[in-house]
């Protein structure tokens, strides 16, 4: 066999004919299998949604202007246009009645009173920082970020901050973790006031400048640019429309001068909104610039129902934000994926804010959590038009504060301090007409259900019941009337002194 001489090696190799052949071979296979695995996992990386939730805050039903009863001032044209690549859901719904609730609902893919949470209070204050919430079960190749509000836990423990987003999962962030709304123009981390809370990058505290709305935007956008060529996970919570009423003054002037009818409050919502609504426009403008919307996940929705001392719109719906009443509970609600499902089209079925967890799971093909479970469901199989059976009983409560709802089919039951209404939302969606004293066995089940789910959940997290008593009411009222008592009795003792 003839014997072929490799010429410059350190040492002089010989190798045979067949020896020869069989490492060119060999190398031939390496390469094919390594394109092979690298076609893959490009194949994959592309086939792997990106994910984004945007979460607005206090928005009205009404102040999108989607909704055809929206009034002549609303005009939110990068929304509607989502609305249009996307599919809206007409009975969407969030677990929370006010801010903090729902957005931990969303993080856990849970009723979030299985954790103590029922009020702006308990969420704010944070709960146990070892569960685990939405990046933890994401696979390890997405890389996501936390941007605008986050209202689930305070930086009392500067610097540990074991309640903040990259302590619980997120891999970089730019946010704010005060309670409830925060300054849109002070973005300095050294002034203290009720709308003043450090504005965090990373675990940073920083001082910043701009419109705080413009702000969060313009991060979501430069995220996006950073990790393009990678699976990512947006989490874009901005605080607007949530007070403070505060907007560029020129933004007011045009709103009050074009609709001299509104009083001065609407027109800096209207302001707001409006740069709410540029800021959800570049960031969809930026997926399709990269070539990435169509394989992005995308969720729209807002935390609660419009507040009414900003003067939010409602309309149809009863009720504001804080109420269990559909205007405190139903949300204008989002789902865009065009590589996955067609759009511009709406789903009447019901849905809830705790449901976009599971549906990113389920997207993703990840297993969902036995333990604990989910109370979310995956809303795929309704986006693809599998079903359009989704939950069974959807269910609310604040706890001792008196108030809960439990809505199965089209009938809900509405109960305040004893007060029970139900009603028959596919008849009367704005809940004008109680019907209990008509179906008095509707009220039963719906209540018995109720008292089944209740029994499941924990105590709050700022303690006392998670159920309501009419004795407790009566305590309450009467602490009150001392106290109103004693101010009287001071105020006169000081007018005689003086």
């Amino acid at each position: 066999m003839a014997v072929e001489v490799v010429e410059n090696y350190p040492f002089q190799c010989y190798y045979t004919y067949w020896e020869s052949i069989m490492k060119r071979n060999f190398l031939k296979t390496t390469v094919v299998v390594c394109l092979s695995l690298f076609t893959a996992m490009s194949a994959y990386a592309k086939a792997a949604p990106n994910i984004v939730v945007i979460l607005t805050d206090d928005q009205g039903y009404a102040d999108i202007s989607l909704n055809r009863q929206h009034p002549k001032e609303v005009s939110t044209p990068h929304m509607d246009s989502l609305a249009k690549a996307g599919v809206v859901f007409t009975q969407g719904y969030t677990s929370g009645h006010v801010c903090s609730p729902t957005r931990a609902g969303l993080m856990l893919g849970r009723y979030q009173q299985r954790v103590g949470v029922y009020s702006a209070g308990d969420g704010g204050r944070g709960f146990d920082p070892k569960l685990p919430i939405f990046p933890s079960f994401l696979p390890k190749q997405y890389y996501s970020t936390a941007i605008g509000k986050w209202h689930l836990g305070l930086d009392d423990d500067y610097p540990e901050l074991k309640w903040h987003a990259m302590s619980r999962g997120f891999d970089e962030c730019y946010k704010f973790m005060g309670r409830g709304g925060h300054s849109y123009f002070d973005l300095r981390s050294d002034t203290e006031g009720k709308f003043a809370h450090p504005i965090y990058r990373n675990k940073k505290r920083i001082n910043d400048k701009g419109y705080l709305t413009n702000r969060l935007s313009e991060e979501a956008v430069e995220f996006i640019d950073r990790n393009k060529k990678r699976p990512f996970f947006l989490y874009l919570a901005y605080n607007a429309v949530h007070a403070p009423a505060e907007a560029p003054q020129k933004d007011i002037d045009f709103y009050q001068k074009k609709f001299p009818g509104i009083t001065k409050k609407r027109a800096i919502l209207m302001a707001m909104l409006k740069h709410l609504d540029d800021g959800v426009g570049d960031v969809v403008a930026k997926l399709k610039k990269e070539d990435l919307f169509d394989n992005t996940l995308l969720f729209f929705l807002t935390d609660n129902g419009g507040a009414k001392a900003m003067e939010a719109d409602n309309t149809p719906l009863h009720g504001f934000k804080g109420s269990l009443y559909e205007g405190g509970i139903r949300t204008p609600f989002i789902v865009s994926w065009p590589d996955k499902f067609k759009g511009n089209r709406s789903i009447d079925t019901p849905v809830i804010s705790i449901d976009i967890l599971p549906t990113v799971l389920d997207a993703l093909g990840v297993k969902a959590p036995t333990q604990p479970a989910f109370d979310g469901k995956s809303i795929l199989p309704l986006l693809c038009g599998k079903t359009d059976k989704h939950h069974d009983t959807l269910y609310w409560s604040k706890g001792k504060d008196g108030e809960w709802s439990v809505r199965r089919g089209d009938w809900k039951l509405h109960f305040l301090k004893g007060k029970k209404e139900l009603f028959d939302l596919g008849k009367d969606p704005s809940e004008l007409t109680n019907v209990a004293s008509k179906h008095p066995e509707i009220v039963k089940q719906l209540n018995n259900a109720f008292d089944n789910w209740i029994a499941e959940m924990v105590d709050p997290i700022t303690g006392g019941s998670k159920l309501w008593s009419a004795s407790s009411e009566t305590s309450k009222k009467d602490r009150k009337a001392k106290t109103r008592e004693e101010r009287r009795k001071n105020k006169e003792s000081r007018k005689k002194k003086q």
